[in-house]
């Protein structure tokens, strides 16, 4: 078995680290570490699993981690990464946030009193923030920077030379808070070691000369590289880009994440594997070996697949994922229970009917053009005529033919294709 600095090593979480003496300390074990999610949503995102794994795989070798909701530093805002000043939520949406966070984390890290000196912690740093007067900050924190440190790091300054957006004394103001949760978490916890994504390295290093400055005690931090996809742009949008992929089912369903998963390039799947997973290494540069051999397999997408669902939302929904994703490009759809093809419709195109229409047994060019499956009839027409036009996975022939009552699937759904791939939900009701 690796020790935990081996095995970080080998899976290229190792980005930054503020000394190297920091690796003895992860292969001794005892260690309490934390990682920071800000409550800007009601739930977690693929891009934060990086994160909550690297806390996971901490507590695994033997050492306690704390996962830090926000709820203080949501007020203001983290200015890394953005080109702009990000929206201001209100208290009440970002206690919501914070309550819905805590719930996903639990999935990952052990929370029970068994799990002894390991067992993790949730906190808020609302609680120690919120309450804390300004001139005590000022005077016991902002004390100990000055104003040229903080203009060199690169959340700053990359924002200072847009002089059309700048940055406000609000996010300006962001580091030092997140510095004073360090802070706090060593002085309360015995918190010695912060880890986070490489774009947070200034605020990290900030965090951990104020632990020295206050306590004259020794911290560590630990940044692991941003995950990206093969063009460089951020992991974690969906293929429009314009849609976050969630840890959340009801804001992106298992099958879809699932889907996203399996999609993965074959030129990063492998920095998944290692990121996402806790496949033992080598497996995963067995699965390397495949990808380059015999990519067509796609065998590490589906093992990303597989692990992280497993991971995020338990055997039972990854089997479910799978069988949808068999039944849909296998040609199997009336196969799948209610429940997975209703996941099916957040995943596909589809469109509603009145059961007074179906009970007049309507064309199906009709119903094809109608549910927007075709973008007209005469391509309706088409692929009928060539054999491309499908109702729950069997192929209708000829013009004439028609949808009915007795096609639904569970008594509410119509599942369209045409060819091989274009699917069509149509509920019923």
């Amino acid at each position: 078995m690796p020790t935990t600095s081996e095995d970080l090593r080998a899976r290229g979480l190792v980005h930054q680290v503020t000394d190297e003496s920091l690796f003895d300390r992860l292969d001794a074990g005892g260690l309490t570490a934390y990682a920071g999610f800000d409550p800007t949503a009601d739930s977690l995102h693929v891009g934060h699993l990086l994160q909550v794994c690297t806390l996971r795989r901490l507590q695994i070798g033997g050492h306690r981690p704390i996962a830090l909701a926000g709820g203080g530093t949501g007020m203001i805002g983290d200015p890394g990464g953005k080109s702009s000043e990000r929206p201001l939520l209100s208290v009440g949406e970002i206690q919501a946030n914070v309550e819905s966070i805590r719930s996903q984390l639990s999935r990952f890290l052990d929370f029970e009193e068994s799990a002894g000196s390991r067992q993790a912690l949730l906190l808020d740093n609302a609680s120690w923030l919120a309450p804390m007067p300004l001139l005590e900050f000022l005077r016991d924190t902002g004390k100990h920077f000055t104003v040229n440190q903080m203009v060199a790091k690169e959340s700053v300054k990359s924002r200072l030379e847009r002089p059309d957006q700048g940055i406000s004394f609000t996010e300006f103001s962001y580091m030092l808070l997140q510095a004073f949760d360090f802070a706090r978490l060593n002085e309360d916890h015995g918190c010695t070691l912060q880890i986070g994504g490489s774009d947070q390295w200034g605020n990290i290093v900030m965090g951990v000369e104020l632990v020295r400055k206050r306590s004259g005690g020794h911290a560590f931090g630990l940044t692991s590289p941003l995950v990206t996809k093969s063009d460089g742009t951020k992991f974690g949008k969906s293929d429009s880009g314009n849609e976050r992929v969630w840890l959340d089912a009801a804001r992106t369903s298992p099958y879809g994440l699932y889907q996203f998963l399996l999609s993965a390039e074959d030129a990063t799947v492998g920095t998944y594997l290692r990121f996402f997973t806790f496949l033992d290494i080598e497996e995963i540069r067995t699965l390397d070996v495949e990808t380059a051999e015999r990519p067509h397999l796609r065998a590490a997408q589906k093992a990303l697949a597989a692990s992280v669902i497993d991971l995020v939302h338990g055997p039972g929904e990854r089997r479910r994922a799978e069988e949808a994703s068999a039944a849909l490009f296998g040609g199997q759809v009336a196969s799948l229970d209610e429940a997975t093809i209703a996941d099916l419709v957040g995943e596909v195109p589809s469109s509603t009917m009145s059961t007074h229409e179906l009970e007049v047994a309507p064309l199906l060019i009709d119903v094809m053009t109608d549910s927007g499956l075709t973008a007209s009839k005469a391509e309706a027409r088409r692929a009928i005529e060539q054999g491309g036009a499908y109702v729950n996975d069997v192929a209708r022939e000829g013009l004439e033919a028609t949808v009915g009552p007795d096609d639904l699937l569970h008594g509410r759904f119509l599942v369209l294709r045409r060819g091989k791939r274009s699917y069509h939900v149509v509920l019923v009701s």
